[in-house]
């Protein structure tokens, strides 16, 4: 069956933060005089939490305290990631071009503030043909009704769709389990390439690479 959509994850796989995030968890917390704040404890608990408007709920989890508390440093991270987030080289020119033959859609697991903040900041607003963030839907990856939701959007069946991302539970595992093909972004540090993944490309290579490694799937 011939591809009719592209969606892509959008963290680590169309956009980076050039600071570490560790350094921002612990600095986001220190502003607000709240305990560290490991960054697997945290990546673990922000999975668990996809049907909030703000992360403030994350670290509430995370710090106890009051609500207070919890709101600044959600504030203090969201700020600390939106003045170091950047695109990966060509990210816009290749989504442009894909649109050219495919529908392209954004799956992004988070709260909604947070996410559609990260949209505003790269000015990726109206970049896509549909944009889900995860945090709206009461569901995230890699529960295959996130990627039936985006695939709704963008006017295809999943078997119609390929998924672009970098994890392989949350991404690659995911898409596969909702009847989608699924192209593992591989980065250095980043998780390491998955056999159940459709193909794999480098994310140093995503734009001269992806709109092949698409064609060929068809």
């Amino acid at each position: 069956m011939a591809i009719d959509a592209v969606v892509f994850d959008l963290d680590y796989t169309l956009a980076v933060a050039e600071r570490d995030r560790q350094t921002m968890l612990d600095e986001a917390a220190a502003a607000a005089g709240a305990p560290s704040i490991g960054r697997d404890e945290y990546h673990d608990v922000h999975l668990a939490n996809h049907s909030h408007e703000t992360r403030a709920p994350i670290f509430a989890e995370l710090i106890g305290g009051s609500e207070g508390d919890a709101d600044r440093v959600a504030t203090a991270y969201r700020e600390a990631i939106a003045a170091s987030l950047t695109p990966i080289d060509g990210a816009e020119a290749l989504i442009e071009k894909l649109r050219e033959e495919y529908r392209v859609g954004l799956l992004t697991n988070g709260p909604s503030v947070a996410q559609r903040d990260k949209l505003a900041t790269l000015g990726w607003e109206g970049l896509f043909d549909a944009a889900i963030v995860t945090g709206e839907i009461g569901t995230g990856k890699p529960d295959c009704r996130a990627f039936e939701a985006i695939c709704e959007a963008v006017s295809v069946s999943p078997t119609e769709a390929v998924y672009v991302g970098d994890e392989v539970r949350t991404d690659v595992h995911g898409a596969r389990g909702a009847g989608m093909y699924a192209i593992q972004v591989l980065y250095p540090g980043g998780p390491a390439p998955d056999t159940t993944a459709t193909a794999h490309v480098e994310r140093s290579h995503l734009q001269s690479d992806l709109p092949t490694v698409v064609r060929r799937i068809t």
